[in-house]
């Protein structure tokens, strides 16, 4: 039993979940990454069939339908000049969606700090970095003022910084530990529990008191014929059990959303020290925390 049905959310004293990892793009956009992921037989050498190609509206509703009561709808530049553009779209989105929570994504160019700083003004409450689609050093200066000012706010930053599914110039997870040493009060949220550099990731956890680990795609069939988990994975988690958080990658991934869920219940049954606790932490209390929501889930 797990926590998408209403069963096993009211087990857990739950109406529903926080995924701190899902992608909202404009539709141009969206059709994009869709057409990247139709290639992935030639570029990752196995298929990637996107399971909730949907109606933007669709997507919403599906969704809601899984039980979330509120989710960052995470958008990220490949290029100069996008970032700000994309900004204002997804300000607008959550505006008009109650359950999105208003976020925002930076790219190292000139006044990168200053777009930044007027969408937390505008009350955005997480910011997504992609360093392997971005193909940007995270170590550029013209980035510097970008992690302290998030350091200095507190507002997360969700980073895919990990060499998966495929390796890119700058990511790793020891490129991203150099920014987490200049700035080590940044909190940060390493995506895809760091994959497959998932040893590497829990270090960073337990040296920096703000680092937490997003279960995108982690742990689930499709992942593991790619980068498979260590196989005591759930004990692993046992002293950073307050540092994991929900994220799911929906609607990009090539399974239902259930099956995300799935894993995270496995590891929470597989050891004693974790269990319902655990559970309840990683699908509403911590990615609620980081995102400043309120017991209910909702946005003060």
């Amino acid at each position: 039993m797990t926590p998408i049905s209403r069963r096993g959310r009211a087990a857990l004293g739950l109406d529903g979940l926080i995924d701190l990892h899902v992608h909202f793009l404009p539709d141009q956009v969206m059709a994009k990454v869709w057409g990247f992921f139709d290639q992935a037989a030639e570029r990752y050498g196995m298929p990637w069939p996107v399971h909730s190609r949907l109606p933007q509206d669709d997507r919403v509703a599906a969704l809601r339908a899984m039980g979330a009561r509120a989710f960052a709808p995470l958008v990220y530049p490949h290029k100069p000049g996008m970032a700000d553009w994309f900004n204002g779209w997804v300000a607008e989105f959550a505006a008009a969606v109650a359950e999105a929570v208003p976020i925002a994504t930076c790219y190292p160019e000139p006044g990168v700090a200053e777009y930044l700083q007027r969408a937390l003004v505008r009350g955005a409450r997480c910011v997504k970095v992609h360093v392997q689609v971005g193909g940007f050093d995270p170590r550029d200066p013209l980035l510097d003022a970008v992690w302290g000012l998030l350091a200095e706010a507190g507002v997360p930053v969700v980073v895919h910084c990990g060499n998966g599914p495929v390796a890119g110039p700058y990511a790793g997870l020891e490129v991203f530990g150099e920014v987490l040493a200049a700035h080590p009060r940044l909190v940060a949220v390493l995506a895809h529990a760091g994959l497959p550099e998932y040893d590497s990731a829990l270090e960073l956890v337990r040296r920096y008191p703000e680092v937490h680990l997003d279960t995108t795609m982690v742990g689930v069939p499709f992942t593991d014929a790619l980068a498979p988990l260590p196989p005591d994975w759930p004990a692993r988690l046992v002293d950073v059990a307050d540092r994991i958080a929900l994220g799911t990658d929906f609607p990009n991934i090539p399974y239902d959303y259930a099956t995300q869920l799935r894993a995270i219940a496995g590891w929470a049954a597989a050891d004693d020290r974790l269990g319902a606790a655990f559970l309840r932490a990683v699908v509403y209390d911590t990615p609620g925390r980081l995102l400043q929501l309120d017991a209910a889930g909702h946005q003060g």
